[in-house]
């Protein structure tokens, strides 16, 4: 399984998908997709316990946490 973690004002919201099953996928990406069009920016984190950015999702990342893009100063 693979965890979408959507960090906002309204608190962490947990979503979690097959990656082998193809419906499943298929709304991985679609949420993916929603969401950075929403303003969010999405990472995973690695092996090594970093977190890098990523622009598509992977499906192979355990976790994809996306947060909101701070805008203005």
């Amino acid at each position: 399984m693979a965890t979408i973690l959507v960090m906002d004002h309204s608190g962490d919201t947990k979503q979690q998908f097959d990656p082998n099953d193809s419906e499943q996928l298929a709304w991985a990406h679609a949420r993916f997709s929603e969401l950075t069009s929403d303003g969010y920016t999405a990472a995973v984190r690695r092996s090594s316990g970093e977190a890098a950015l990523v622009r598509t999702l992977d499906p192979t990342a355990e976790e994809t946490l996306f947060y909101p893009r701070l805008v203005g100063g």
